[in-house]
């Protein structure tokens, strides 16, 4: 698990480390990365460092001071100023000054772009010329120093900045790096360490170690009942396809069993999937809501008496029971949290972590919020991002898939915050194995062959 800190966590970190040593130079590790990275990605023509006034800029000036020595290095102080200590090594180590006009038409033949323009907790966007100049980098890949300049550290909003091919960060990576669409700025993100510890944090993203080593695996002993049953009343007469959708999802997730109680003809599901149970009995989780088309307070209180973990999808978050919803997962999407909670969407869109922390507070339950990022929020308030995806998946009926193969980890015995987490990574995973545009039943049938896959990872 990759943890995610704040900009305030970051400085009261870096703080910490000047208090227990006054001399350790933090700018000159950050810079050392910088120009180690700054070496692998330029092949040929000169370094263009864009230039801001704070620590920053003078990280990307030391950096450039060493560059020096094996590039020709062509610095734009796009502020008017900048760190003085770092301006004269630059100066020292032959870097030369230009103006914007200059740094403008070195981008025809530069080989790179180093943009330490704006760090940690800058306001967010950018002044005119640079913003020029950073949509004119299309041809030129840029190495940002810890975010791109423009973006603001502790948000996903996609303000205007620089596309950055690699980004170095230090010690973790910050909410931007994560949290789309500003993550999709960052290009590779590089966590560097500069000798500061990363505080204990309530974000933190899921990778490919995490996958592998969660998910369920059946053993000598196994049975499907042990492995999980699965009971989905889905589907309705107008939507019948969300039923197969998250059937598909819990096969080939892995489910010991597949029940299905919902409206669509038994003949119509046993068609498609002959190994489903048809009609309702022992389970071990319960998934609800996708495909019915409006919310039914009478199906949602049937899969509430079976007493066990409900996955909640679509049009059941507006018919959520009263009573204790211990282990439940809510599973929405912008506009059905927005809904769910009396807000716009927008509100939910600028602070995704924000809404998913007030719904799962007020709900009890694990709330899992579908997008570009998909974000895992539990009661307490602690996020876990998912495993990324291509954009490819964003297709309706990837919402139906995703709840069957949350509704099977659940009834594998995982918490729902897990079943969620792992149930987004994996869809997530195979969209990027099979790039292209898969259906989203297509890409459920890919899934087994990635989850055998975890075994060697």
């Amino acid at each position: 698990m990759r943890p995610v800190i704040s900009t305030d966590q970051m400085r009261a970190a870096e703080q910490a480390v000047w208090d227990a040593d006054p001399d350790v130079d933090l700018m000159a590790r950050a810079a050392a990365h910088v120009a180690r990275h700054a070496h692998e990605l330029v092949e040929s023509g000169p370094i263009v460092v864009v230039v801001g006034p704070g620590n920053n800029g003078g990280d990307g000036l030391f950096a450039a001071a060493e560059l020096a020595a094996a590039h020709q290095v062509w610095l734009w102080l796009a502020a008017g100023r900048a760190h003085d200590a770092g301006l004269a090594a630059a100066f020292e180590s032959g870097c030369r000054e230009v103006d914007a006009i200059e740094a403008m038409e070195a981008l025809a033949g530069a080989g790179l772009v180093i943009d330490a323009f704006t760090g940690l907790g800058s306001r967010p966007g950018l002044p005119d010329a640079v913003a020029l100049f950073a949509e004119a980098c299309v041809a030129v890949p840029v190495l940002s120093v810890d975010m791109p300049s423009g973006l603001a550290t502790d948000s996903g909003v996609g303000h205007p900045s620089f596309t950055a091919a690699t980004t170095v960060t230090f010690a973790a990576e910050k909410p931007c790096h994560v949290l789309q669409p500003a993550a999709s700025r960052c290009g590779r993100v590089v966590v560097a360490d500069i000798g500061v510890d990363v505080p204990d944090t309530s974000i933190r993203q899921l990778d490919d170690a995490d996958l592998a080593r969660w998910w369920p695996r059946p053993d000598a002993v196994s049975d499907k009942y042990s492995r999980g049953v699965v009971l989905l009343d889905t589907g309705s007469a107008h939507y019948p396809g969300a039923a197969l959708l998250g059937i598909s999802g819990a096969l080939h997730a892995g489910a010991g069993m597949v029940r299905y109680a919902g409206p669509a003809a038994p003949e119509f599901v046993l068609g498609r999937f002959p190994s489903v149970v048809v009609g309702a009995g022992r389970c071990q989780a319960v998934v609800v809501g996708s495909g019915w088309g409006e919310a039914d307070e009478s199906r949602m209180a049937a899969a509430a008496a079976h007493g066990v973990p409900v996955v909640v999808d679509a049009d059941a978050l507006l018919a959520l029971p009263d009573g204790p919803r211990d282990g439940w997962l809510l599973t929405p999407h912008a506009g059905e949290l927005a809904r769910l909670l009396g807000i716009d969407r927008d509100e939910v869109e600028s602070d995704a972590i924000a809404a998913t922390r007030v719904a799962a507070a007020r709900t009890g339950a694990t709330v899992l919020l579908k997008g570009a990022a998909q974000y895992v929020t539990e009661p307490d308030g602690r996020v876990t991002i998912a495993t990324p995806g291509p954009a490819w998946s964003a297709q309706a009926g990837s919402g139906d898939v995703l709840a069957g193969i949350c509704g099977a980890l659940l009834a594998a015995g995982l918490p729902a915050w897990r079943a969620a987490a792992l149930g987004a990574s994996i869809q997530a995973r195979t969209a990027e194995f099979h790039p292209g545009p898969y259906p989203p039943d297509a890409l459920a049938e890919q899934m087994p062959m990635v989850i055998a896959g975890l075994d060697q990872a």
